[in-house]
């Protein structure tokens, strides 16, 4: 038995010059015991360095605001957030709009009908049709009744309960408010079609290529502001003003330019579709837009509190002098989650020794 423990590692150290460990093998019976090499590791050649390399950088990108910001969208499952906010978009805006036009005066309706095409871009046949759909305010109050109103009203409330849990996900805020939470999705209803009448009466009332102009400044400006304040009101007022300001930058500006890119393949789109589908074909292509439009302000909504928790000039400065971005009457955040996603994990570059897992 000594000669074959010889033999063996004679044999180790002749294979590549490199000699491994022995690893000796004992029987329970009492035999002596045997001498076996242990196979080099799959990861001592160039692919593993390579790896190791890779790993390394994904860690210090996992330290820095894209790595952050990728690890709190997959906390935040921004896909199934983005897809179910716009569906729940499409299913309640439209009828609230087509009932706020009914049962508005005229020219409120005709400056509803304006922002709504000027918004996702729809000309020609399409916009013939959207018109139709609002131009016929006695068969809508008649079709629609103080029930029907009650039931728009609800669907488009849901919008604003899944639009609160994105903020609310997004800045790990312990869910509740119950009825009060109800009350604040219908203010900020109210404060959108406020908005779209006070977007159109401008454009009405100014006119021209100058008005396009400020229509556009100041509706720019409108709507930073209007997301900014409806970021405080579905976080419940739980977080400051000044670390919501990315989110409402972002989502302010971001729509705009989105809707400025509509306006190249939106019109085209709605054409096409509409020949080929009609009326659905028109429906497809806002559920494109919306869909679209959902994935900004799910982006928006994580890169407030990814700025706000930076180490860095722009973090402290949205914090300010508390290092807190809360209210002092806010509860605690939610803690984060024990197996946080990371961005090295998107690429199999995890390390399973570093989550503390067991390798079994």
């Amino acid at each position: 038995m000594p000669a074959a423990r010889s033999r063996l590692h004679a044999g180790a150290a002749g294979s590549g010059g490199m000699c491994r460990d022995p690893v000796q093998l004992r029987d329970p019976a009492g035999a002596a015991p045997v001498t076996q090499q242990v196979s080099p590791s799959a990861d001592s050649g160039w692919s593993g360095r390579a790896r190791a390399a890779a790993r390394a950088q994904a860690r210090r990108w996992e330290q820095a605001t894209l790595g952050r910001f990728w690890s709190r969208l997959l906390e935040l499952e921004f896909v199934d957030r983005s897809v179910a906010l716009a569906a729940k978009a499409v299913v309640s805006f439209f009828p609230l709009l087509i009932v706020a036009a009914a049962l508005s005066p005229p020219s409120a309706r005709r400056s509803l009908v304006d922002s709504i095409a000027a918004r996702f871009g729809v000309r020609g046949d399409a916009f013939a049709i959207m018109k139709d759909a609002f131009a016929s305010p006695d068969q809508t109050r008649a079709a629609t009744g103080l029930l029907g109103t009650l039931l728009a009203l609800a669907y488009a409330v849901s919008f604003t309960t899944a639009l609160q849990r994105v903020y609310l996900r997004a800045w790990r805020r312990p869910s509740g408010g119950g009825v009060r939470n109800k009350g604040r999705g219908a203010v900020w209803i109210a404060g959108v079609v406020a908005l779209l009448l006070l977007l159109g009466s401008l454009r009405r009332v100014v006119g021209g290529p100058p008005g396009t102009i400020s229509v556009l400044v100041l509706g720019v400006v409108g709507s930073v502001l209007s997301w900014w304040w409806t970021a405080r009101l579905m976080l419940r007022g739980e977080v400051r003003w000044r670390p919501l300001l990315p989110t409402a930058v972002v989502t302010g500006v971001g729509s705009w330019a989105y809707t400025l890119a509509a306006t190249v393949w939106m019109p085209r789109a709605v054409s096409k579709h509409y020949q080929q589908f009609g009326s659905f074909g028109i429906a497809l292509d806002f559920v494109s837009w919306f869909t679209g439009f959902a994935f900004l302000i799910v982006g928006a909504a994580v890169l407030g509190p990814v700025l706000t928790e930076g180490d860095n000039a722009l973090g402290r400065w949205l914090r300010g002098a508390d290092p807190s971005p809360l209210t002092p009457s806010a509860p605690p955040a939610l803690p984060a989650p024990p197996n946080a996603p990371r961005l090295s994990d998107a690429f199999g570059l995890g390390d399973v020794a570093d989550r503390g897992e067991s390798l079994g």
